[in-house]
């Protein structure tokens, strides 16, 4: 039985929104976790280059949790609205 009522809350809209924002985190994670495996591996071939390409990293880190956080925030607007 209990069962049933933890699939019956995660299907209503608040345990949706709750699995939305775990998987925007979770997705942030990966992305930035590749986004530094690449320029670390950048900057191991070109050590000249790693100005630019710690700029470049940091930009595109950027975006990515700018893009998590708009998830969070829309699932937090269904959970909450």
């Amino acid at each position: 039985m209990e069962l049933l009522s933890i699939i019956f809350e995660i299907t209503t809209g608040h345990g949706l929104a709750a699995l939305g924002a775990g998987a925007a985190a979770i997705g942030a994670g990966i992305g930035v976790g590749t986004i530094g495996k690449a320029a670390l591996e950048s900057m191991a071939r070109q050590p000249e280059a790693a100005d630019d390409l710690r700029a470049n990293m940091i930009l595109a880190a950027a975006l990515v949790e700018g893009v998590a956080l708009f998830g969070i925030i829309i699932c937090l607007l269904v959970a909450l609205g």
